[in-house]
């Protein structure tokens, strides 16, 4: 996920590192027979995946995980993985397959193997009709103000990138985009597609996204390396749900908007 620091990604990745070649995975056979796949999900991702007030997991990434667990014949069982467990948990065999807004990069790519893409994240601008802007350098000017969230990666990326525009931090991806709403901010420089759902708390602010996006990142399903069977399989399934429409449809009615950036299905993996 882009929005984590570069430093966690790292630390998650030595331990990985170190692990990677003494496990054997369970292959496709293995989970066919257990009747039962383990996917890991952020335990603290809205709305990928999230407990509700019953104690049950609801999100975007549930609902496509509970419908490739239905397209391979079985059962699921949750397993809470933080971010930088993803390629751990993987590689120690902790978990069959990952969700949880894994994009695809080399480092990982060298632990682990990726399945098609399942969505995309889209680094943006996000403001409203009243400021100005055609792309992400035309806010960066003395006078403008950036909301965004402490901790993630992209207020050191603003820093370096957008020199001249000052940054207003705030704890939540709500109050980010509150603070735009409000008027004590012009925009936000982040993963645009995670934020969208919360514009629907202010109808009367006339939002807009900046059509030039600044970069498009594929997030993938990660798998064990080598589990070749696995991996095909959900690779059809995967073009199954985006060819019907399930993927775009199930992004919309958790994040509010349709992926900036839609994948396209390719029967040709």
């Amino acid at each position: 996920m882009l929005r984590r620091t570069l430093l966690t990604s790292i630390a998650g990745l030595a331990i990985a590192a170190a692990t990677v070649s003494t496990v054997q995975a369970r292959s496709l056979d293995d989970i066919l027979a257990d009747g039962k796949i383990r996917i890991g999900i952020n335990p603290n991702f809205p709305n990928m995946s999230v407990r509700n007030s019953d104690g049950e997991w609801e999100g975007f990434d549930i609902e496509i995980g509970q419908a490739l667990a239905d397209a391979i014949g079985v059962e699921v069982e949750w397993v809470p993985t933080e971010t930088p467990q993803r390629v751990p948990f993987l590689v120690s065999d902790r978990i069959d397959m990952s969700l949880g807004a894994l994009t695809r990069n080399t480092e990982r790519a060298k632990l682990i193997d990726y399945t098609v893409p399942l969505h995309t994240e889209v680094l943006a601008v996000l403001t409203t009709e009243g400021v100005e802007g055609d792309n992400y350098k035309d806010f960066d000017r003395d006078g403008m103000t950036l909301a965004n969230m402490r901790g993630n990666w992209t207020v050191d990326w603003t820093e370096e990138n957008m020199p001249s525009a000052s940054i207003e931090l705030v704890d939540t991806l709500a109050d980010t985009v509150r603070m735009v709403a409000q008027g004590r901010a012009d925009a936000i420089v982040e993963n645009i597609d995670f934020y969208m759902a919360f514009t629907e708390n202010y109808p009367d602010v006339k939002w807009r996204v900046v059509e030039e996006p600044i970069f498009v990142a594929y997030c993938a399903i990660g798998v064990s390396q080598g589990n070749d069977n696995l991996t095909e399989v959900l690779n059809i399934a995967l073009y199954n749900l985006h060819s019907e429409g399930t993927v775009n449809a199930t992004w919309e009615k958790f994040y509010g908007a349709p992926m900036l950036r839609e994948v396209t299905p390719n029967p040709y993996f």
